[in-house]
């Protein structure tokens, strides 16, 4: 019974995605740079991120029959870099959302659900997080726990889900107030009861929308790191390649085939993210449509 709700409820946003058109492109965005993602062994094998590869190559070719996508300054395969690339920021993007969405999850539902000293004390590490830089902070984070694309993926949830916990906490305010919840209450249920049961489920579909919006935020805060020179050496990612565009000067020789792919792929992403999430808050708050 659960499940099929479920389902009934997810083919339903489906619905009401395909009458919204920037969130239906967005959603078709999506699933185009999923599948390039996937794809990535059928499109050039691992070995062409080596520096070997590209011992023979011309170094800054422009695209070819050979090198669709051009070669970069020391003879590897920029389309290479590019797809497998892909997979590393949409990891970054998808596993710090994951990160951000349960820790602002959890504060928000006791901040919002709980009085007294624990509500204060969430409180204020929520306003702690959200006047912090969040940049500067994870910067300095990454430099002393490592840059794997997992150690970046968690300092970057772990410094992005104050906004989260704050909008999940003021909606359980006004849940608290149901006579649903009250009744709960007033039967004997617990706090953790309540909140799972009740509470919980009346903010999941704020939850969903939001993390959508995280994901870009994520996205394009591993490309800056990345193009800082705080990302993983040793994993491609689009932040990385326009790394590697800047260094190399192939924005002032002109060599756009270099920086242009992985710019546009985080624009890309970055809007489809955005679309969707908008076109998602728009069918679960009904007030918010037709803006």
């Amino acid at each position: 019974m659960i499940w099929d709700r479920r389902r009934r409820a997810f083919f339903g946003v489906l619905r009401e995605l395909r009458h919204d058109r920037p969130g239906f492109i967005g959603l078709l965005l999506l699933t185009f740079f999923g599948l390039f993602a996937l794809a990535a062994p059928l499109i050039a094998d691992r070995s062409a991120l080596l520096a070997a590869s590209g011992r023979n190559n011309p170094d800054l070719a422009a695209p070819s029959a050979k090198f669709l996508f051009g070669t970069d300054e020391i003879g590897r395969d920029v389309l290479a870099q590019l797809v497998w690339g892909s997979r590393v920021s949409l990891f970054i993007g998808l596993f710090a959302t994951l990160v951000a969405v349960v820790i602002g999850s959890v504060v928000g539902l006791v901040a919002g659900y709980a009085k007294g000293k624990v509500s204060a004390v969430l409180l204020a590490i929520d306003d702690f997080f959200l006047v912090v830089p969040f940049l500067p902070l994870a910067i300095v984070l990454a430099v002393v726990l490592g840059r794997s694309p997992l150690t970046l993926a968690i300092v970057i949830g772990f410094t992005s889900w104050a906004g989260s916990a704050r909008l999940i906490r003021a909606q359980v305010l006004t849940l608290r107030e149901r006579a649903y919840v009250e009744r709960a209450q007033a039967l004997g249920a617990g706090s953790w009861h309540v909140i799972r049961r009740h509470v919980l489920p009346g903010v999941a579909p704020l939850i969903i929308a939001n993390a959508t919006l995280i994901v870009p935020v994520a996205i394009l805060t591993e490309s800056t790191l990345s193009f800082l020179g705080f990302g993983d050496r040793l994993s491609p990612s689009w932040g990385k390649l326009l790394d590697g565009a800047q260094s190399s000067g192939s924005i002032t020789i002109n060599a756009w085939w270099y920086f242009l792919p992985p710019g546009l792929c985080i624009i890309g992403i970055v809007l489809a993210f955005t679309m969707l999430g908008r076109a998602l808050e728009r069918i679960f708050d009904p007030r918010l449509r037709g803006r």
